[in-house]
């Protein structure tokens, strides 16, 4: 990096909302370049993503931050996070009136250093210019992830399965059940993450007819996820009983990140009518993992 360019710093708590405020220009800026709305301001939305940040500040394995020489916030940030071999990078933002300006090529080398993580990967936007920064770093694309709208019908309930609502950490219907599916299906699990998300939104085991624990979901205010399933062929229950508690909960809206290979979820969420959404991200990895086909992402979609 260029001597005369500001010197990346670790990133501190204290960094948590200029970094919102920081990514909220950017997805913006992206939006509109892309013929596509993001609405709202920054104090509007940060209630929402206050926590989600807090967590990510908690459990960054790199963050960094380059800050504005006439103190006017930051310039850029990037942050990952590692959950056993599975390396990914959360975010990586640089301002728009300071990109391409050799900012964002450290930060990317600081926080997503190369050689780290048996699996290195990236839930990307569509922006180019930092696409071209993700292949050079050694991900490749792997898929789109579509994200689906609709409005959540409280008549959507499971018919073959059964939902368990998950209330402690070990035995049966327990979050340890949401580690094996999730080390089933991912090929890692997110460790304490699971408590947190579980704090914040309802979880469920799902058992078929036979006993077997088959699938796992959470659902709250703030989103929905991860789900996933032990075959695709149970997701239709899963979503729907989802969705059903949605509307029990009294969310007017209910969206979901649905991997390209998850053909199973697009199906039934066009056939209960959800919209799909004009911002795509894309999975980018080092090397293919993982069974997406009987998987959805946690939203927002900062994290698998």
């Amino acid at each position: 990096m260029a001597s005369d360019l500001p010197t990346p710093r670790r990133g501190t708590p204290s960094d948590s909302h200029a970094c919102f405020a920081l990514f909220w220009g950017s997805i913006q800026d992206l939006a509109h370049r892309l013929g596509t709305s993001w609405t709202g301001t920054v104090e509007e939305s940060w209630p929402q993503f206050e926590d989600l940040y807090a967590l990510l500040a908690d459990r960054a394995a790199e963050w960094w931050v380059v800050d504005s020489p006439d103190g006017d916030g930051l310039l850029g940030y990037a942050r990952s996070i590692e959950r056993g071999g599975l390396f990914e990078l959360t975010e990586f933002f640089v301002r728009t009136d300071r990109q391409s300006a050799g900012i964002g090529r450290g930060l990317l080398e600081a926080a997503f250093p190369p050689g780290r993580g048996e699996v290195r990967a990236i839930i990307a936007t569509t922006d180019v210019r930092a696409m071209a920064r993700y292949l050079r770093a050694g991900t490749s694309i792997q898929f789109p992830i579509v994200g689906f709208t609709g409005t959540p019908s409280a008549e959507a309930a499971a018919r073959d399965l059964t939902p368990i609502r998950i209330e402690t950490r070990t035995g049966p219907d327990s979050l340890e059940t949401v580690a094996e599916i999730e080390r089933e299906v991912l090929g890692y699990d997110r460790g304490h993450e699971l408590a947190w998300i579980l704090e914040r939104r309802e979880g469920y085991v799902y058992r078929d007819a036979g006993e077997r624990a088959v699938a796992c979901a959470f659902i709250g205010q703030t989103g929905v996820g991860p789900i996933a399933a032990r075959e695709p062929e149970h997701l239709p229950d899963v979503l729907a009983h989802v969705e059903g508690r949605a509307a029990a909960l009294g969310r007017e809206r209910l969206g979901f990140e649905v991997p390209a290979p998850n053909v199973t979820a697009m199906h039934h969420l066009l056939g209960r009518g959800y919209q799909v959404d004009p911002f795509l991200t894309l999975l980018m990895a080092s090397r293919p993992f993982g069974r997406f086909d009987r998987y959805i992402g946690f939203t927002p979609p900062f994290v698998l």
